[in-house]
């Protein structure tokens, strides 16, 4: 009986022993994939590739909701060639898509004066991942002199080796690695990383004062010295610009002076023109060739 004790004892010993060993394993794996999950992304292909896009056009991150139909206006100035010089950008979030890179992305409309003049209207393209990283997947500026067309340096994701970069973070924290925004080689040469600067801030715009606004700053790698502030309200998005630096060039400030939620009428205008901008981008550059046109495919 006492070999039978022994024998059973043993037995148990080895179960577990080997259940703890399973255990052990399968928490060093959970653990492992959790922190693979937490881990602050640094807007890398790679990041990318992983993302999952199940409901890309629903764009609900709370510091850069993009509902269709909002518009922000914003006014300020900037330093330009000829001296410091009013700004003001119109920013609406379209009901249309684009797919890109695989991709169905939000189109926002965005119109960009410089003293009074349009310098430069821009369809931008946004995607959320799952996780709820709100992701930049290429832009479509148009740049005007004195009133007549220039160029477009346009950057689409998966063309000519340009990729998607993050805008806004799931979960944006003091400390984390900077990100990339997007990437585009020359002859655009899209280069710019953001980083989280600070949190718990307060500011006051003519729309609103807000409270716990979260501040990034946007930079070039080969510019250092040089950084562009963003203010973003918890559901409401960017609400101010501004500037830090000893090198920064623009020193440009921007102050939301107006939030809106159009009408049908209104919206249907501005999609209107977005439609048109979208067409007249086949003509004017090669990457935008490769994509599909802008559908209305939100309601």
């Amino acid at each position: 009986m006492r070999k039978l004790h022994i024998a059973v004892i043993f037995i148990s010993l080895l179960i577990m022993l080997s259940a703890a060993a399973c255990g052990a394993q399968s928490g060093s794996t959970e653990g492992g994939s959790e922190k693979t999950k937490t881990a602050p992304l640094t807007g890398s292909a790679e990041d990318f590739k992983r993302a999952q896009f199940e409901d890309p056009t629903h764009i609900d991150n709370k510091w850069l909701p993009l509902t269709p139909g909002t518009q922000l206006v914003f006014e300020g100035s900037a330093i330009g060639d000829e001296g410091r010089q009013s700004r003001r950008v119109v920013s609406t979030v379209t009901d249309l898509s684009k797919v890109i890179d695989g991709v169905r992305t939000l189109i926002i409309s965005e119109g960009d004066y410089t003293a009074g003049q349009l310098s430069e209207p821009e369809l931008a393209f946004f995607a959320q991942d799952n996780a709820g990283n709100v992701w930049l997947v290429g832009e479509y500026p148009e740049e005007y002199e004195n009133g007549k067309f220039d160029k477009a340096p346009a950057w689409l994701s998966g063309q000519k080796g340009a990729r998607a970069g993050i805008t806004m973070p799931a979960d944006p924290r003091v400390g984390t690695p900077s990100y990339a925004q997007g990437y585009a080689p020359p002859p655009v040469d899209f280069t710019d990383r953001a980083k989280v600067y600070k949190t718990g801030q307060q500011t006051c715009v003519p729309v609103d004062c807000y409270k716990n606004v979260l501040v990034t700053e946007e930079f070039n790698p080969d510019e250092p010295g040089a950084f562009q502030l963003k203010y973003y309200a918890s559901g409401v998005g960017n609400v101010q610009v501004g500037w830090r630096g000893e090198k920064e060039e623009e020193k440009e400030t921007l102050k939301l002076v107006d939030l809106n939620h159009l009408s049908s009428e209104a919206l249907a205008k501005v999609r209107k023109k977005a439609l048109e901008m979208d067409q007249r981008a086949y003509e004017r550059s090669e990457v935008y060739r490769e994509t599909p046109p802008a559908q209305h495919t939100l309601r």
